[in-house]
């Protein structure tokens, strides 16, 4: 990957779940580093500060859903955010709940659309975040932009997806939470996916290789969204949702090498870190220093960080 020019897009997002805390999220990329990585890999950075929603009627959550308008708000915001910062640079996003990828990615597929190339997702999560808002069991909608980004119905209140991203070109890596109603829908669709035992047979690299391939021989543009469940809790355990069994740091980083390699990516998000959920820290800055290889930083090029500090 050439030197880019890098824009944060602090995305305070917090409406996709109950539980509080991911507001807190891009202050935290900040604190942790985030912007001097990148400057020490010679990318320039220009900090866009944190976005708000547009205007909503109040939520009074006491419906099936959580936070439905506040959710459809922040998704029209960041969707006019992304499409724009496209013209100007590669989006880092900073969550904030996963929920604000309902709003990247469709903002992200509006650019792509307008400049004649197709979009592609790689989903790094422990979920695929495929429910639509008549099928989420939990009313959390941050399991439901993958649903909402490629199309399916059910998102009345919702901006209209101008531009769906095409199931084929979504690629799930990490999966080891889903449930009977997203697994039963997944296989009668086109989207790529990879559990994590797929993943301990066979490696994280040869599904990540063959969906690299396919977005380069198609000419696309490729948003990464990295949620902090994809790793083990045990080395990331500032998220609300943990699942054991998650990716390791070295698997995280040669996925991450692996993006850098490939000169692909045109976007990114960093989702669900609650800094209230951390441990000194060490989540957002393992996050930080994932960003960091997937925009160059190399094996040798790596600090050695104490937490006792």
């Amino acid at each position: 990957m050439a030197q880019k020019n890098c824009i944060l897009i602090g995305a305070p997002v917090d409406s996709g779940k109950r539980r509080n805390g991911c507001l807190m999220g891009p202050d935290a990329y900040r604190t942790a580093g985030l912007i001097e990585a990148l400057e020490s890999l010679d990318h320039t950075v220009e900090d866009y500060g944190n976005v708000a929603p547009v205007p909503f009627k109040a939520d009074r959550n006491d419906g099936r859903l959580y936070a439905p308008n506040e959710t459809s708000a922040w998704t029209e915001s960041l969707a006019e955010v992304a499409e724009n910062a496209m013209n100007d640079g590669l989006p880092v996003f900073l969550g904030g709940d996963h929920a604000l990828s309902a709003g990247s990615v469709a903002g992200v597929a509006n650019h792509a659309a307008s400049v004649g190339r197709p979009l592609f997702v790689l989903w790094l999560d422990a979920h695929t975040d495929f429910h639509t808002p008549d099928t989420t069991d939990s009313g959390n909608l941050h399991g439901t932009p993958v649903g909402y980004f490629t199309g399916l119905g059910g998102f009345e209140g919702f901006p209209a997806v101008t531009n769906p991203v095409p199931q084929e070109n979504v690629c799930m890596l990490g999966l080891r939470s889903v449930d009977s109603a997203e697994r039963l829908a997944l296989q009668a669709t086109s989207i790529r996916r990879h559990d994590m035992r797929e993943i301990d047979e066979h490696g994280i690299a040869k599904p990540l290789q063959a969906f690299l391939a396919h977005v380069a021989e198609a000419g696309g543009l490729l948003h990464v969204s990295l949620d902090v469940d994809f790793l083990d809790p045990s080395v990331a355990p500032a998220v609300g949702t943990t699942v054991p069994g998650g990716a390791t740091v070295r698997e995280a980083h040669l996925v991450c090498e692996m993006l850098h390699d490939s000169g692909l990516m045109t976007s990114l998000d960093l989702v669900e870190l609650n800094p209230f959920l951390d441990e000194r820290g060490r989540t957002a800055h393992l996050m930080v220093d994932l960003c960091a290889s997937a925009f160059g930083r190399r094996v040798f090029d790596r600090p050695t960080r104490s937490y006792q500090e």
